[in-house]
């Protein structure tokens, strides 16, 4: 039995219309064989106290009891609830690791477009 008051428990709001999200959330609902995170397609999240447009704009995650991430620490909540990942999330605790993930995702959010468009030609060919 699982103590749930020590367990990680996340809930992760992604883009169900696109396909290189959900390639990313597939691989993690493989890897979260705990079943510790929610995850929630932003098209049909009610409840959720940020906007759609809001949410659309960048990767958000929550953990149990502390307030909505995003970027990469909303990643780095993600990996803290799966083990293989969780030192990772862990590591991204610290100031300046946080602080390079997040550029690089920044970095990430410039080429995502075409990235989006990419993916999108190879699953339709």
């Amino acid at each position: 039995m699982t103590n749930t008051t020590t367990t990680p428990h996340v809930t992760v709001w992604y883009d169900s219309d696109c396909p290189m999200c959900i390639r990313e959330i597939n691989l993690m609902r493989r890897l979260d064989k705990r079943h510790r995170i929610d995850f929630v397609e932003i098209q049909s999240a009610v409840g959720c106290p940020i906007s759609t447009d809001e949410l659309m704009k960048r990767f958000h995650a929550q953990e149990r009891g502390e307030p909505i991430v995003s970027g990469a620490a909303a990643f780095a909540a993600m990996w803290r609830a799966v083990p293989v990942l969780r030192p990772l999330g862990l590591l991204a605790r610290f100031r300046p690791v946080l602080w390079i993930l997040e550029r690089l995702y920044r970095g990430f959010l410039v080429i995502r477009p075409w990235l989006q468009r990419r993916v999108r030609q190879m699953v339709e060919s």
